[in-house]
């Protein structure tokens, strides 16, 4: 369960002011009613805010304070699948439409930024790394297919002696440079996100728990408890839930089935003075090919940000500092000396494909979650385009209903152990 911004957070050491916005105490009526805030709500709080719509905004804990406000801080080109998987699954012309998507979502989330003056610290360029040897022959296989069929020129493959060169490590084993990418801080983001939302003219109450909806007649209610004590309805037109990882009962099962939490967990160094120049050199990214992704970047002042290991089961390791520090020093063991000053988790959702799950939950109830890792980029456009099906504008809605998002396997009762085993399994395989 989300309590709010982590105090061993870096992110939250260094977020930009915000202040603590009161719980609900009372029945409001408006136009749509989102149900968290994060980069999925604000976006789409944002989206109809602007467009003159009467927007209410429930946080059960505090603003950006779930995976929005907790990942990497990556910004990958393109949806979560490459594009040969959506191919072959959703065929040519949704692949491509799928692919303009992800290109409009880069630019609007760049756009966000400068336009808000969101102060978050972007920086260009992200570097996918292979932890094994072979693969070149498929990576300059991919590069030629997306300048081909796509249009898209910012990949490069990068080889042996580069990638050590600009890393500042050799345990990698070449892999591709994609000037598209790029990085963040996630918090500031979301924080920024919510300034503009808020000054555009949408409401939002943090501490405040949605617990239930109903439709009644043309109307939705939503009862949703304060922390503060109290608590009201919010009575709609239109619902929108998101949440991804911490999604909760008010989903329903349908939704519960096909998006899965897992925790993922990421540190700060000290700043590493002088070593930081040999580090990253470019400043880009850096996520490696394993299973359960290593991936880092470097700070504005010089620290390493490393996220590395995963689990699958509720709450975090004790001593998350040792537990990230071990998958940072397989990396980088020249760093065994430098001070892990933060170490924080987070949860995100998964489905079985990892595509996300945007879909009609009911007239008027609209969702989107399962990012699998891609969310930074993706949710705030998301969050416009259920913005957009709120006001009737569907099309970019049945886009991606259309990606497939079967329930796990198992049922309610084995989905969990069965999918925590398959998740092992891969896990093991990255030490083989």
């Amino acid at each position: 369960m989300n309590t709010g911004h982590p105090a061993s957070s870096w992110y939250a050491a260094t977020a930009t002011s915000f202040p603590a916005l009161p719980g609900l105490q009372h029945d409001t009526r408006a136009d749509v009613c989102v149900v968290g805030a994060g980069y999925t709500g604000l976006g789409a709080a944002l989206e109809l805010a602007q467009r003159g719509v009467s927007v209410v905004v429930l946080e059960a804990a505090q603003v950006g304070s779930g995976g929005s406000g907790r990942n990497g801080g990556q910004v990958h080109a393109g949806q979560r699948n490459d594009q040969a998987w959506l191919e072959k699954t959703v065929g040519r012309d949704d692949a491509l439409a799928l692919w303009t998507m992800a290109q409009d979502a880069r630019a609007h989330l760049l756009a966000l930024i400068a336009e808000h003056a969101i102060a978050c610290d972007f920086r260009p360029g992200m570097i996918h790394a292979r932890h094994k040897r072979g693969g070149e022959a498929e990576d300059a296989a991919h590069i030629a297919h997306m300048a081909a069929r796509y249009g898209y020129d910012q990949l490069a493959l990068i080889d042996d002696d580069a990638l050590a060169h600009e890393l500042g490590t050799d345990v990698y084993h070449g892999g591709m440079v994609d000037r598209g990418g790029g990085h963040l801080h996630p918090l500031n983001l979301a924080l920024g996100l919510a300034r503009a939302a808020m000054a555009a003219g949408a409401v939002i109450f943090e501490q405040t728990r949605a617990t239930t909806w109903r439709r009644e007649g043309t109307t939705i209610r939503v009862e949703a408890s304060s922390k503060e004590g109290g608590g009201g309805t919010v009575t709609c037109d239109q619902l929108i839930l998101t949440g991804d990882g911490y999604l909760d009962d008010l989903v329903g099962g349908a939704a519960r089935a096909r998006v899965m939490p897992i925790n993922n967990f990421i540190l700060a160094t000290e700043p590493l003075g002088e070593r930081a120049e040999t580090i990253i050199r470019s400043n880009a990214a850096v996520a490696d090919s394993r299973f359960v992704i290593n991936y880092f970047r470097k700070s504005p002042d010089g620290r390493l940000i490393f996220g590395g290991g995963e689990n699958y089961r509720p709450g975090f390791p004790p001593d998350l500092k040792t537990f990230v520090r071990r998958h940072m020093l397989k990396v980088y063991p020249g760093l065994a000396d430098v001070e892990v000053t933060h170490a924080w988790g987070g949860t995100l959702g998964i489905t079985v494909h990892r595509a996300p799950f945007v879909r009609d939950l009911a007239p008027g109830v609209r969702i989107a979650a399962g990012y699998s890792g891609q969310g930074v980029m993706l949710a705030p456009w998301f969050g416009k385009l259920l913005a957009d099906a709120a006001l009737g504008e569907g099309e970019g809605m049945a886009l991606l209903s259309r990606l497939p998002t079967p329930p796990f396997p198992g049922g309610r009762l084995l989905r969990w152990p069965l999918t925590v085993a398959g998740l092992s399994w891969y896990a093991m395989r990255d030490r083989l």
